[in-house]
């Protein structure tokens, strides 16, 4: 199914962490409906921008999946409202440039400077929602071996 012109629903719940731990990862109707949203809103206009391929290293994550891999109970991978989106996997672009555009181009709720250096990210996390997107940014970091927040 597809959820953009050029994003599937597959691309966007394929997970190894799930197929070894033998957990679901199947989408409801509510969170494909934000899959779509995020994918017409954020991914779309990447791939259009830059014209090439755009590699999405986490999308949608069940709770029980999200879980097992040590994530946030509150993470909006759960609700289809977010993408980790890695433009390391096919090149042609940098994770920095999807980050910058998004910045500077589109409407977010949560963008994320995921680790990488003061040059590129290792990935770039965003989120979007229907209603009252916050446009947070933040830059991921590690403090005594645990992840944190900070501002950007």
């Amino acid at each position: 199914m597809k959820l953009s012109k050029n994003l599937t629903l597959g691309e966007v719940t394929k997970s190894a962490s799930a197929i070894k731990k033998g957990i679901s990862n199947e989408p409801t109707i509510d969170h494909m409906e934000n899959l779509k949203l995020i994918a017409e809103n954020i991914f779309q206009p990447l791939r259009d921008k830059f014209g090439v391929p755009i590699g999405i290293s986490s999308g949608y994550r069940s709770p029980d999946l999200n879980k097992a891999i040590g994530g946030s109970i509150t993470s909006q991978h759960c609700k289809g409202q977010a993408l980790d989106i890695d433009a390391d996997m096919f090149g042609g672009v940098t994770n920095k440039e999807i980050f910058d555009y998004i910045k500077n181009s589109l409407d977010f709720d949560q963008l994320i400077w995921e680790f990488g250096d003061k040059n590129n990210p290792s990935w770039v996390h965003c989120s979007f929602i229907s209603n009252g997107n916050r446009r947070q940014i933040l830059r991921a970091i590690k403090k005594n071996g645990r992840t944190g927040y900070e501002l950007y």
